[in-house]
């Protein structure tokens, strides 16, 4: 198994992070797409341009970032995958032995490659340094840790439905879709995180900032401070917030069942995964949680991070034999941040 490399990137950011590792980033995308992979430059540019343009009306502060490390990796599904938004998670916010507060969370995402593609970015910002479990050519944040501030993961929130039933399924997913893309003004989710890193000097802070900005498509924010009793969760539609302060589990659903909306994956699953989790100690093991129904085909990634003091980050990446079939296995060896060192970057 390969190690996860650290990245010191924090001259540069994602635009050195994909100059550096432009093969690396290739061979993600290959990955990621699979069979298709050869018919990428026919299907995927018109779809990259779709996402240009909407991400010029969002309020994303990485807009030009984004379109220069698209013309670094010059291949054709570089803007489409940055802002797809295609996964599930499982996060728990909660205080450990010592009371400091603390964040798991795994990543699913159908795409395949991710795990073992999975590098940790150390980046910065006017607010301090951050370590950013991301992929060459990423530039938003879904899961990172800021030492002595906060970290924070991000999941995807429930559908808002319009029909009933199955057979209105895509209807409902395609005009969310039209309307996110219609939409002017609001963040990206994953940039949004990004700037809260890079932006906010405490957990308060970024509590407050991820609440009011206007935001491109419904998000659940998962956050922890340095201090006992600093955990939160911030549930976002494009313009509300509804904000639970405390320990929290989160799947892909609202804490409160809110009319209209329908939780991704499905009620039993996320259940199932809710209940999991309850049932883990605050001293359990390392990944000692990633079982099933947290553990699934499509799990890449699995992090568990606190900010106290110096910061803690462990992270592990998993693949699935096929998206059908398969238990997900450790793809990499795990990385802890108390014994990593930067890697040289190789332009």
């Amino acid at each position: 198994m390969n190690p996860i490399p650290l990245l010191d990137v924090r001259d540069g950011g994602p635009v050195a992070h994909a100059q550096a590792r432009i093969d690396a980033a290739a061979a993600l995308r290959d990955a990621c797409l699979g069979a298709v992979a050869p018919l990428a430059r026919y299907c995927l540019s018109p779809i990259d341009q779709l996402a240009t343009n909407w991400l010029r009306k969002s309020a994303s502060a990485y807009r030009a970032e984004l379109e220069h490390v698209a013309a670094i990796l010059g291949f054709p599904g570089a803007m489409t995958l940055n802002m797809s938004y295609l996964f599930a998670c499982t996060t728990q916010a909660y205080e450990g032995p010592d009371g400091l507060p603390r964040i798991r969370r795994t990543l699913d995402w159908p795409f395949r490659g991710l795990g073992e593609a999975v590098e940790m970015a150390w980046q910065s910002g006017p607010a301090g340094d951050f370590y950013n479990a991301t992929w060459p050519g990423a530039v938003g944040v879904l899961s990172a840790m800021a030492p002595g501030r906060f970290c924070a993961v991000i999941n995807q929130a429930p559908m808002l439905r319009r029909t009933t039933g199955s057979l209105g399924f895509a209807l409902d997913a395609a005009l969310n879709l039209r309307n996110a893309l219609a939409s002017e003004g609001g963040w990206p989710p994953d940039h949004l995180l990004r700037y809260a890193f890079e932006t906010c000097e405490t957990f308060e802070d970024a509590v407050q900032l991820i609440a009011r900005e206007p935001l491109a498509r419904p998000t659940l924010f998962t956050l922890a401070g340095v201090k006992p009793g600093e955990m939160a969760l911030v549930e976002r539609t494009e313009r509300e917030a509804r904000i639970y302060r405390g320990p929290v589990i989160v799947a892909n659903n609202w804490q409160e069942p809110q009319p209209g909306w329908q939780a991704r994956m499905s009620q039993a699953n996320n259940d199932a995964r809710v209940s999991l989790m309850q049932g883990i100690a605050p001293d359990a093991p390392r990944f000692s949680w990633v079982v099933e129904p947290v553990l699934n085909r499509l799990t890449r990634l699995a992090v568990e991070m606190c900010s106290a003091g110096a910061g803690d980050l462990v992270a592990r990446g998993y693949e699935s034999p096929s998206l059908l079939k398969g238990s997900p296995h450790p793809v990499t060896q795990d990385f802890h941040l108390r014994a990593a060192s930067p890697v040289a970057l190789a332009a």
